[in-house]
């Protein structure tokens, strides 16, 4: 089969295209750049630059390539940025989303891997989040992710297009530097990017109902993420007209303190948090159950929370030299 990457020279989607092309499936990337970088995509694939919402060049994309199945990565994915521009995470979300499912509809393609959220869960008052926990997103971001989901299953029941929605959780770490996320969106980098300028981590609350009264989450090493898309396509191509909803994460949780304090750690440094108020909408612990996944795809997550810091400070230090310590 040949895949189709859309935003597969970002963060994540370069790890797909290598967990792809390492277990022997051919990839083409579409990306517009405007966050991926095209260094990233390896020489021997091929690279097409284009918006989602380009539909010409998207139906153009997948005959000339001879797409058999698509993993859908390009997205809007700031949660404060879709609070300020929701029309934007709509039309780039939800609009580029139809535009492209439309024409895989057209050219027969058998088989769709959505990259989902799980911020379609919200604030989940339960210790393991399921796939049936029920989803109410707090944010334009995590509203477009679930209404995503809707119109890939729509458009599934409808053609037979096999369809697997996959609900990420904190997805972190990296397969080598060049790959490290570069953007301070998450956690780990804000912590960072803290530390290098010799400035306390912070702590949004430390008041929630946790063992140590900070936030709990669970994160999932990209490296693991990427072949869970491996293992999703494949199960696609085996099973027609299936239709898959799977959280993937590693269903242990993590406090902000204790990751802090690993954090410290690992990079050498020892600069205690500070603590600030509440961020509105956080919720006090999303921890995956990922279950379901291990079953439908003979999955399980295989790297740790040390794995995950410990390569995401490498590509950190890779572009920020100076956060390095003796």
């Amino acid at each position: 089969m040949t895949w189709l990457i859309t935003g597969g020279a970002g963060y994540i989607g370069s790890h797909v295209v290598r967990a792809m092309t390492e277990a022997g499936e051919k990839a083409v990337v579409y990306d517009d750049l405007s966050t991926g970088i095209a260094e990233r995509v390896p020489e021997d694939v091929p690279l097409v630059q284009g918006s989602i919402l380009d539909g010409d060049l998207v139906a153009r994309t997948l005959a000339e390539h001879a797409v058999t199945g698509v993993v859908h990565l390009a997205a809007k994915k700031q949660v404060g940025e879709s609070v300020e521009l929701p029309l934007h995470y709509y039309r780039e979300n939800i609009e580029g989303l139809r535009v492209l499912l439309e024409a895989v509809a057209a050219a027969r393609v058998p088989s769709f891997v959505f990259s989902s959220s799980a911020a379609v869960y919200g604030m989940p008052d339960v210790d393991l989040v399921t796939e049936e926990t029920p989803c109410v997103p707090m944010s334009p971001y995590g509203e477009t992710k679930l209404a995503g989901e809707w119109l890939v299953r729509a458009t599934g029941r409808a053609t037979g297009l096999s369809t697997a929605c996959l609900r990420y959780f904190n997805v972190a770490g990296a397969a080598s530097p060049e790959l490290a996320d570069v953007g301070v969106f998450n956690l780990i980098p804000m912590v960072f990017e803290r530390l290098t300028e010799n400035t306390p981590p912070r702590i949004f609350g430390d008041d929630y109902a946790t063992p140590d009264g900070t936030c709990v989450r669970d994160y999932i090493h990209v490296v693991d993420l990427a072949e869970a898309h491996v293992a999703a396509a494949r199960a696609l191509r085996t099973s027609p007209r299936r239709d898959l909803t799977l959280n993937i994460g590693r269903g242990e949780g993590v406090s902000v303190r204790e990751m802090i304090d690993r954090i410290n750690a690992i990079t050498g440094y020892d600069r205690p948090p500070t603590i600030t108020p509440r961020r509105a909408g956080d919720p006090a612990r999303v921890v995956a159950s990922a279950d379901r996944a291990a079953t439908e795809l003979t999955w399980k997550a295989k790297h740790d929370l040390e794995d995950m810091i410990t390569s995401a400070w490498q590509g950190w230090v890779r572009l920020h030299p100076e956060a390095a310590r003796d």
